[in-house]
């Protein structure tokens, strides 16, 4: 079944993606990583942050944003960004529904993403919080996203 994909927006820290990638590889999601990374994205260091998940991963790497677009263009796929800047919680009756075709954009640890992107965004989405938090761990992000992924596309 397809699923939505995760994409990671220039990621700052590998245990973070090592264990994304090692949740998509366990529930069957493809990850697209939007370089540059602010660690070495060798296979390697990978390995070493994901254990040996990451030879089961559905890897995607992209070398920067305009490839990423370039790419996302020709897929005709839709842009959902995970923003704390975000309004509408992804759990929102209003919220737009998923589809197999989207690609869930998550910003890096330390900043987020920049304007282009957010500009490029078909949809903005929050996970919600407790008032006066600034934010969740990426890994955690992602995988609450990815259980909702799970829940209604199935594994």
């Amino acid at each position: 079944m397809t699923k939505p994909l995760i994409a990671l927006y220039q990621p700052d820290i590998p245990g973070n993606t090592g264990s994304i990638l090692r949740l998509g590889a366990c529930l069957g999601l493809g990850i697209h990583i939007i370089g540059p990374a602010g660690f070495d994205m060798t296979d390697r260091a990978l390995k070493r942050a994901g254990m040996d998940y990451i030879e089961m991963a559905a890897l995607t790497r992209h070398d920067g944003w305009e490839e990423f677009e370039a790419w996302r263009k020709r897929e005709e796929r839709r842009l959902v960004l995970m923003t704390t800047q975000s309004a509408t919680p992804y759990v929102d009756d209003k919220a737009p529904t998923l589809s197999a075709r989207d690609v869930v954009l998550f910003g890096r640890e330390s900043a987020g993403v920049p304007p282009k992107v957010h500009d490029a965004a078909d949809a903005r989405l929050t996970i919600p919080m407790v008032e006066g938090r600034r934010s969740l761990n990426l890994a955690m992000s992602v995988a609450i996203v990815a259980g909702e992924i799970t829940r209604r596309f199935g594994l």
